[in-house]
């Protein structure tokens, strides 16, 4: 590995390219933010403009119209049915990973299914090999169109880790290097200024500079670069191989050793070829390390699946049915208003029947009660008292909101059996089977899309 803590010309344009690149992704973060948002309940926070022209959410203006807004969440149920279906395939068709693995990617298909993305790490370091799921917020590349994400030059993360964690992972053994890190981010900002709770979201103010809550921010970023190489042919051992130009003072010294020895030299020709580098930086901009990757498979360890990249564009699971959710929370709401707008047990008492010695208090009293006797005279008022009861919820909301019910179940392809609903006591096992098997047509895609991720990140598993 190289290191250099010289901010060169090359550096800062690796360093400004990955800024730009993780603010090429701003769009899709905030997307996501909103998928996750109706995902997990919260879901009356878009922005809308009032009657006075004033902006605010969903939430407040309808709030300030005297309604309570309601949640029925929907959307959370298709998550946890789509995940639940990939859980038992796993089982099904016994693929033999560990469940470590099917963990991590049962968290990587629910991120997939509200984001249209899922992105994870595959490393060898100094605990052996490991696989991470990565949050989506803090990753960056490119604009990608490949579905296959081939056309990726630069990819990176943004890490928040403990400084003498960042040390012991980046000083590889060498004193120097792990004291100038330590230099460098002793000049920066790291104090505490605030705390996040359990449960959190911690992604919200975090940007590309700052990691906050006290720990540091170090930039990884994959570069695919173009470099001078040396094809070697060597006949001795019969082998085609590439070497980096680094590498020619030894291949020279070599050849000097065989022609003195009158054995055949190692052929050599200049060429050039793309190659993967590796940059750590600070926030400020210093590049901590630098080094080529040493990988089998000589690529970066991101594992990347974007849904459905048409014109490059993301488009989740989630996405599909917000409408539909939000259609459903204002039936709710609706129905809720009407049902609380309406007259229940409204008692009409005519002021003229109010017996001689009772207050108004005293006839509530006598009226709730289930043996009460309320005098009154006969001939004192024409009219007697008489309790209202109104219903006027039958408006069509009811219908409306179990079309809406049907229309999520069309738009998400999980109808009722995929939900696991009860079909019937009379319906077979074969026909049951058949038709979960035909629900499971509309969910193909998505499900060979994720295991089509899976099967790139086991290759470049296996390759390490």
């Amino acid at each position: 590995m190289k290191n250099t803590f010289i901010k060169d010309d090359a550096d800062r344009r690796v360093f400004e390219a990955a800024y730009a690149a993780w603010a090429g992704w701003e769009n899709f973060r905030r997307k996501r933010r909103r998928n996750k948002d109706f995902t997990y309940g919260s879901q009356w926070g878009d922005m809308v403009t009032g009657a006075d022209g004033r902006q605010c959410s969903e939430y407040r203006r309808l709030q300030e119209s005297g309604h309570e807004p309601l949640t029925n969440n929907i959307i959370r149920r298709l998550v946890r049915s789509v995940v639940g279906r990939f859980r038992n395939s796993i089982v099904a068709s016994n693929t033999g990973t560990s469940d470590l693995i099917d963990e991590l990617d049962s968290r990587a298909l629910e991120e997939f299914l509200i984001s249209g993305c899922c992105v994870q790490r595959v490393d060898a370091g100094l605990h052996g090999i490991t696989v991470e799921n990565l949050n989506v917020n803090r990753f960056f590349s490119n604009i990608m169109e490949d579905v296959h994400c081939r056309d990726c030059n630069i990819a990176g993360y943004l890490h928040d880790i403990n400084v003498s964690e960042l040390i012991g992972r980046l000083s590889y053994g060498n004193r120097n290097r792990a004291a100038k890190i330590r230099d460098v981010y002793r000049e920066l900002d790291l104090r505490i200024s605030g705390t996040n709770q359990v449960g959190e979201d911690s992604e919200r103010s975090n940007g590309f500079f700052s990691a906050g809550h006290g720990l540091a921010r170090a930039i990884e970023v994959w570069t695919l670069e173009l470099q001078e190489v040396l094809e070697c042919h060597d006949s001795t051992i019969g082998e085609l191989y590439t070497v980096g130009l680094d590498k020619k003072a030894d291949i020279d010294t070599e050849n000097t050793r065989r022609k003195a020895a009158g054995a055949a030299e190692i052929k050599t020709n200049w060429s050039i070829d793309k190659a993967w580098h590796c940059r750590w930086f600070s926030p400020d901009g210093q590049c901590l390390l630098h080094y080529t990757s040493n990988f089998t498979h000589k690529s970066h360890p991101f594992v990347v699946k974007l849904y459905p990249l048409t014109d490059g564009e993301v488009h989740s699971f989630v996405e599909d049915v917000i409408d539909q959710q939000k259609y459903i929370n204002r039936l709710v709401t609706l129905i809720d208003h009407v049902m609380g707008a309406s007259a229940k047990g409204v008692l009409l008492f005519p002021d003229a029947a109010l017996p001689e010695g009772f207050t108004w208090q005293d006839i509530k009293r006598i009226w709730k009660s289930t043996d009460g006797i309320l005098p009154y005279s006969e001939g004192s008022c024409a009219n007697l008292p008489q309790q209202i009861t109104s219903n006027n919820t039958n408006i069509g909301a009811y219908e409306l909101l179990s079309l809406q019910m049907k229309l999520v179940e069309e738009i998400s392809g999980m109808g009722s059996v995929l939900q696991g609903n009860n079909t019937g006591a009379r319906q077979g096992a074969q026909l049951y089977e058949r038709q979960v098997e035909n629900a499971t047509i509309a969910l193909a895609d998505i499900f060979d899309t994720f295991n089509n991720f899976r099967r790139s990140r086991n290759e470049k598993l296996h390759s390490l």
